[in-house]
């Protein structure tokens, strides 16, 4: 970094820091596409022990958490870490909070300003050892996060987009800037395999309750942050208001 923070402040398991760390940054209003793969990116390496970064923002920083899911992933808050923001992502927080990590480089209190988002993008990005980004368009705040990657020298990684979509991580791989992820499985190997930690197959406690044959409010309202994803990504279906296991 450029300048080190004067603090850290945090909340939930430090333990987190001590793992191999993946960034995954990308756009508030991703594709349909973007949020499947991000999806099972997370989900693929926390489940060989990696360790998630991002946001908290929404879009791909909540997808990345969420595949993640909060036992596996520290969340760089623009604000304090006793506010909830974006409001909309609190039950999400939450969870990462009781069960992952938040950090900040700013006082209890605090609330998020334009340059405090900048100042999260630098930390996100420094904590990992290489850069995701799921999705962006040109101009975008996450070619922030790729500037201070390049700055930095990290490696940074981006999805195959169709053409007109993701146009600014379609001109970083034609800048050499960026390398492709070709295959999730070969791409979670390569960062997985010297991790050296063992992860619990610990039980879903979303996935037992959609076991229950729940229905769709029931479910949205205990799990805010789970139920699109899942149905996304096809764990889940809706029959007649009541979801199902697939």
């Amino acid at each position: 970094m450029k300048s080190y923070p004067n603090q850290l402040l945090y909340d939930g398991n430090l333990e987190l820091l001590k793992r191999t760390k993946i960034s995954i940054v990308g756009s508030r209003k991703p594709t349909k596409y973007s949020r499947l793969m991000i999806q099972k990116l997370a989900s693929q390496l926390a489940k060989n022990g990696i360790c998630i970064v991002s946001g908290g923002a929404m879009g791909i920083d909540a997808v990345a958490h969420s595949g993640a899911g909060a036992l596996h992933t520290i969340s760089v808050l623009p604000c304090g870490v006793d506010i909830r923001y974006p409001a909309v992502n609190k039950n999400l927080l939450n969870d990462i909070k009781n069960n992952g990590l938040l950090l900040s480089q700013f006082d209890s209190g605090f609330r998020a300003t334009p340059w405090s988002f900048v100042v999260r993008n630098e930390l996100v990005v420094a904590l990992g050892d290489v850069l995701v980004v799921g999705e962006a368009e040109l101009g975008s705040g996450t070619m922030r996060s790729v500037e201070f990657a390049l700055k930095m020298g990290k490696e940074i990684y981006v999805l195959p987009q169709r053409l007109g979509e993701s146009e600014a991580t379609n001109k970083l791989l034609r800048d050499n800037k960026a390398k492709l992820i070709y295959d999730i499985d070969e791409f979670v190997a390569r960062f997985s395999t010297h991790n050296g930690i063992h992860v619990e197959n610990k039980i879903d406690d979303f996935l037992e309750f959609c076991n229950t044959n729940p229905t769709y409010d029931d479910a949205l309202k205990k799990y805010p942050s789970r139920i699109f994803e899942a149905e996304l990504s096809g764990d889940i279906e809706i029959k007649n208001g009541l979801i199902f296991l697939t």
